[in-house]
């Protein structure tokens, strides 16, 4: 017959040994997690820097080439940079929504729709998204780059309306 001071140093024993693989298990998914997290930020610094270039290759491309004896002459549009990615061009005058990624499109058709400006938590849902938390931040970072591209004006902080532009022009680019 065992004694209960050897079977509880036997289970002690035990639960050691699995208590120190689980540690080990802990440490290579850390390991694995720091991996993943710097892919990550690699990837979001690419994905950046190819929008603002492209962005900056249309702001280029939209600027009108002027000769001293033609006047202004357009310029030959190249075909499209980085085949699947998505681009915001910015504003400009006969520029219509139409010429957005989908995404951007329903949200500025969204924000053209409502009676006041609306924050990114209200928008998710009406564009078809789930209202998690990341979805919701998710939709502000595209607000902000609508923003920053002369689409949307931002009056108070989170709260996203159509650009103004002029009289009457506070629905222009709705459709």
């Amino acid at each position: 017959m065992v004694s209960l001071p050897e079977e509880l140093r036997v289970r002690e024993a035990a639960a050691r040994q699995r208590v120190e693989e689980l540690e080990a298990e802990a440490a290579e998914l850390a390991d694995r997690l720091e991996r993943a997290r710097k892919d990550l930020s690699r990837l979001e610094i690419t994905r950046e820097t190819v929008a603002q270039v492209l962005a900056e290759l249309s702001a280029a491309e939209a600027e009108p080439e002027t000769s001293e004896e033609d006047g202004p002459k357009e310029r030959e549009v190249p075909a499209p940079h980085g085949l699947g990615v998505m681009t915001v061009p910015p504003w400009r005058e006969g520029l219509v929504v139409a010429v957005l990624p989908d995404v951007y499109r329903d949200i500025v058709e969204v924000i053209a729709d409502a009676p006041g400006p609306l924050q990114a938590k209200q928008i998710v849902p009406r564009i078809g998204l789930d209202a998690t938390s990341a979805k919701i931040e998710g939709t502000r970072g595209k607000l902000k780059r609508l923003v920053e591209r002369g689409w949307l004006d931002e009056d108070a902080p989170g709260r996203f309306a159509l650009a103004r532009r002029g009289p009457g022009a506070d629905r222009a680019n709705s459709r």
